[in-house]
């Protein structure tokens, strides 16, 4: 994907209703695209990094053939969406009051 595609996909995503900010992350999960400040986005790389590890190792012991897909956290004030691939991930932060269904 071209980077200005990428640009075009992050902006419509910001665009939605509560999202606060997008971290596009490396295998490694250094940040290397971002819409919020460089420490929260290290911070969320970081922790992020070590969840989609723990959370893929989880699924393959359980099923050798499986993989993660997609991750889904909510807090009392944020909903993260992590959707994982192999080289990169794309971590959605959005405010918990406005990521529930109506």
């Amino acid at each position: 994907m071209a980077t200005n595609e990428v640009d075009e996909y992050i902006k419509r995503i910001v665009n939605h209703r509560g999202v606060v900010g997008v971290v596009i992350i490396n295998a490694d999960g250094i940040p290397i695209k971002s819409t919020i400040d460089n420490s929260t986005s290290v911070q969320y790389a970081g922790e992020i990094q070590i969840i989609i590890e723990k959370a893929r190792t989880l699924i393959k012991e359980m099923d050798n053939t499986n993989d993660l897909s997609f991750l889904r956290l909510r807090t009392k004030k944020h909903e993260v969406l992590v959707a994982p691939d192999k080289d990169y991930a794309m971590i959605v932060i959005q405010n918990q009051a406005d990521s529930q269904m109506h």
